[in-house]
């Protein structure tokens, strides 16, 4: 795998100055540089919080020609989420999200609705308010603060085989501490840093029309160790950028590619079905339950979004890069496929 310098992302001419992986977000993009069909410029922050008993689901995106905001509580004792996701159109990067992930503000405001994720002081500040979600149409407010941030996170550059200007670059943080609340659904949820945890996927990029990717996470606590991994493939062209890490006590222990085995039936995904997630060079061996799909389908023939990001528990063993062998029993995470023709 190649290994990211520091620098511009981007050539004059809109392709990658270089591709590879990094665990740190050293290239530095600039969305001018940006070249060919900016409806296919896809910019998006999504964080996700999350202890052993409910978490939270939180994205500002900015897709060209349409944008969302959108919120989802999760309650993992009950096996259920509830998502809102209000949509504006014809944003063309007026969103203006920060070119880096380590400052500025993603924000974003529409009649009722409010989402700001700001990164000030070494932590992350996430509020968000919408006057209408869930069955009972109740409010939703969420104040939290991300901070103890990792040394090391994923980062990828990865290009598109079909076109030579289209690129994803991408920063996966995962495991910071957690504190705040949220009130929804006509309760109040506390978010304590000692059991809950945050990630972070920031996306910058120009992609193909069509696209199917796979990624699963999971972060906690493993004998008094901060534990995590990220895992995935289907993000452009991987054969220089594998985006597969172990994290351990902040340190990121790259390997192979995986693949993700979901079960079938009547010839469709039965995503709730238990799962098996395996890497070629066995450092990561999991059987995945799942015990909620939270999906999203919107199929208007010439766009498509089909999102399955399945909550479960894994069971296996991950290898770091010294051979030490950490097993993983009923850790919480999910995986998901999501299709897309945008």
């Amino acid at each position: 795998m190649n290994t990211l310098h520091e620098g511009p992302l981007l050539n004059s001419n809109g392709t990658l100055m270089e591709t590879g992986r990094a665990t740190a977000l050293v290239k530095h993009y600039d969305r001018n540089r940006v070249k060919g069909r900016l409806l296919r410029l896809k910019e998006w922050d999504y964080y996700l919080i999350y202890n052993d008993c409910f978490g939270l689901a939180l994205t500002i995106a900015d897709n060209a020609y349409m944008g969302l905001m959108s919120a989802s509580f999760l309650d993992f004792k009950k096996s259920f989420e509830c998502t809102a996701s209000p949509m504006f159109w014809f944003p063309f990067g007026r969103t203006n999200l920060p070119s880096s992930s380590s400052a500025g503000n993603s924000c974003k405001a529409q009649k009722g609705v409010f989402f700001s994720f700001c990164v000030e002081d070494g932590q992350r500040h996430l509020e968000v308010h919408l006057d209408r979600f869930g069955p009972d149409k109740s409010s939703f407010d969420c104040d939290l603060l991300l901070n103890e941030e990792p040394q090391d996170s994923m980062v990828i550059a990865t290009p598109f085989a079909e076109k030579n200007t289209a690129f994803y670059y991408n920063q996966k943080i995962i495991g910071m501490r957690a504190q705040g609340s949220v009130r929804c659904l006509g309760q109040s949820y506390l978010f304590e840093p000692t059991n809950s945890f945050g990630l972070l996927d920031w996306g910058r990029g120009v992609w193909t029309y069509e696209s199917t990717w796979y990624w699963a996470a999971g972060m906690g606590m493993l004998d008094g160790h901060l534990t995590g991994f990220s895992i995935g493939y289907g993000f452009g062209d991987d054969r220089a950028a594998s985006e597969n890490m172990i994290f351990f006590d902040g340190k990121a222990h790259p390997f192979d590619r995986v693949q993700f085995q979901i079960p079938q039936k009547d010839g469709c995904d039965d995503f709730l079905a238990p799962w098996t997630v395996c890497s070629t060079d066995d450092r990561f061996t999991m059987d995945f339950v799942p015990a909620f799909d939270r999906s999203a389908c919107t199929d208007l023939k010439l766009l498509l979004s089909d999102q399955h990001q399945v909550f479960g528990y894994f069971t296996g063993y991950m290898r770091l890069n010294d051979g030490t062998i950490l097993k993983l029993n009923n850790f919480l995470g999910f995986a998901e496929k999501v299709h897309n023709k945008w």
